[in-house]
């Protein structure tokens, strides 16, 4: 719908595409790379993911806010996207959940978002294109002029986005899963003493520390600059590598903190760009996606094993940088046959592309928690004295 007040907005892509549309959210002029996601739902969850910084997201579902906003579905502590690009926005939501609106709810947190343009022409265009810097403005509605603008706007490769949104302090996560949403910690929650995981914070969702905690596990959360001797000093029975932002090649500093932490051994389990930081310090390399993979919809598996995923990254490992001595591809996303797992074939170590967090998304992956909980306890039983 078209609200009668709403001002006018324009999109200008790098090649010089232009979209007109009416503004949402705040005013004013916000530049990052476009991408677009399939999701039907879960917009919230999209807009705080920390693997957003940086980024202007398109929502190819035609309906965008219908459910309003509410602080349970927040996976950080604010909006992280640089702005919304949707075909149809709602201003009056109809859910008993909700406590905002979204074009609210973006107005309060400053972020830009355009609305009542073609989505699926401009979907079409990143697909055949690949995904490329854009800018959103409500003050400059020359597109020349914007198109100038944005030329001196970085590109996404080579861009380090974790140190903006990493924690600055150590914190312990308690909370875990809400009754109401709990799907699947079954009987490993009743270890004797609490498993201590040391999540190491690239950009993590809330969701992914409730699936830990929900298991049963003290979780830790910690600043990506971290130095191996302070993760240590926490006495872990496993390391989590998190998701987050950016180009992770230029995260120089990330892969050589988890060589240090291998060596002692422990399980560790990597989700998106921490798959892709374990990848890198195991001597494989990344690549930029033409537009990559942002959706709950991603089949995932090897051979007759499929799991349906929930995906968000523009970056992937290369399959013939992997040394196969020593690391196993475990799962490809079937799409594209690009790696979306990986596990050490002698150490307790894997780590996979996608989300089995599933905020939002499907619950297929859950098990992956399962299976960290337990090599963490077969690995504390081993270093027990007989």
């Amino acid at each position: 719908m078209v609200f009668p007040d709403a001002p006018p907005a324009l999109l200008v892509l790098a090649d010089g595409s232009v979209f007109r549309g009416w503004s949402f959210g705040a005013s004013g002029t916000v530049m990052g790379e476009v991408v677009f996601n399939t999701g039907m739902t879960g917009y919230q969850e999209v807009m705080t993911d920390p693997s957003y910084c940086g980024q202007i997201v398109t929502f190819t579902y035609p309906e965008l806010g219908n459910t309003g906003v509410n602080p349970e579905d927040e996976e950080s502590a604010r909006p992280c996207i640089k702005g919304a690009i949707a075909r149809n926005i709602c201003e009056i939501p109809s859910n008993w959940r909700s406590t905002q609106s979204l074009p609210d709810y973006l107005k309060a947190h400053q972020i830009p978002g355009i609305f009542g343009i073609d989505t699926r022409a401009l979907t079409r265009r990143l697909r055949t294109d690949g995904a490329m810097n854009g800018a959103i403005s409500t003050e400059i509605l020359d597109p020349q002029e914007l198109l100038r603008q944005l030329q001196d706007a970085p590109p996404m490769s080579g861009l380090n986005l974790v140190d903006q949104v990493t924690t600055r302090e150590v914190y312990e996560w308690t909370e875990g899963t809400p009754v109401a949403w709990e799907y699947s910690a079954g009987d490993l929650t009743t270890a004797e003493e609490p498993l201590t995981v040391v999540a190491v914070d690239f950009g993590v969702k809330r969701n992914i520390l409730r699936r830990l905690a929900s298991y049963g596990c003290r979780v830790i959360v910690v600043p990506a600059s971290s130095s191996p001797e302070q993760i240590m000093g926490y006495q872990p029975d496993g390391i989590f590598l998190s998701n987050g932002p950016g180009d992770p090649a230029a995260v120089t500093y990330a892969p050589e903190l988890v060589q240090a932490l291998l060596n002692y051994q422990l399980p560790t389990f990597g989700i998106c760009m921490g798959h892709q930081i374990l990848g890198l310090s195991l001597g494989a390399s990344t690549f930029k996606l033409k537009f990559g993979h942002r959706g709950l919809n991603q089949p995932c598996g090897l051979e007759r094993q499929v799991e349906i995923t929930s995906q968000n990254h523009g970056f992937a490992i290369a399959a013939d940088s992997i040394p196969a001595d020593n690391v196993a591809v475990t799962h490809l996303n079937l799409n594209d046959q690009t790696v979306a797992g990986l596990a050490h074939k002698t150490l307790p170590i894997f780590s996979v592309q996608y989300h089995p967090e599933a905020s939002p998304g499907p619950h297929d992956a859950d098990y992956l928690f399962s299976k960290f909980v337990q090599t963490m306890r077969d690995h504390r039983q081993q270093r027990q004295p007989a």
